[in-house]
C-alpha cells in the first residue's frame, strides 16, 4: 500500500501567466496606437503678458479657439472640434453653457491672427449669453 502512494503525482499549482502578458501586449499596442488620436490639439502661439492664473478650484475651461489663419476651434476637456464658422462656434458654446453654466469660457487667441479676429470671437460669445469671457495668454519671458 505504501508503495502505491508514493506512485501518486502531486498536482501542481502553478499560474500559467503567458495569456496575461499577451492580453497585456494587446492592450499596450492599442494604447500606444490610440494615444494621438485622443491627444489632438491645434497648435496657437499665444501672446505673453502678464496676467493672473486660474483658480485651481474653478471647472475646466471650454477654450475658443482662433489660430493663425484665422480658422474656429472649441476645447472642451481633452476633446477638440474645428467648428466651420463663428455661428457654428457660439451655437456650440451655447449648448455646453446650457448643461453647465458655472463653466468658465476662455478666448485662445494665436499671436499672429488678425486681432479683430479675436475681437469678433469675443462679441459673438457675448451675445450668445456667454457671462464672462477671459483671454488666454504666455506668461511673459525673462
Amino acid at each position: 500500500m505504501q508503495g502505491a502512494r508514493n506512485r501518486k503525482k502531486r498536482a501542481v499549482a502553478e499560474i500559467n501567466v503567458v495569456p496575461y502578458i499577451d492580453v497585456m501586449l494587446v492592450l499596450l499596442v492599442i494604447f500606444i496606437a490610440t494615444a494621438p488620436v485622443v491627444m489632438q490639439g491645434v497648435t496657437v502661439d499665444l501672446p505673453q503678458a502678464e496676467a493672473e492664473a486660474m483658480n485651481e478650484d474653478q471647472l475646466t475651461p471650454i477654450i475658443a479657439v482662433v489660430d493663425k489663419v484665422g480658422q474656429f476651434y472649441v476645447t472642451i476637456d481633452t476633446s477638440t472640434e474645428k467648428m466651420g464658422s463663428l455661428d457654428d462656434l457660439t451655437s456650440y458654446v451655447a449648448s455646453q453653457l446650457q448643461k453647465d453654466p458655472s463653466r468658465p469660457v476662455v478666448v485662445q487667441g494665436d499671436a499672429q491672427v488678425a486681432y479683430d479676429n479675436v475681437i469678433q470671437l469675443m462679441n459673438a460669445l457675448k451675445k450668445s449669453g456667454v457671462k464672462s469671457v477671459g483671454l488666454v495668454t504666455e506668461p511673459l519671458s525673462d
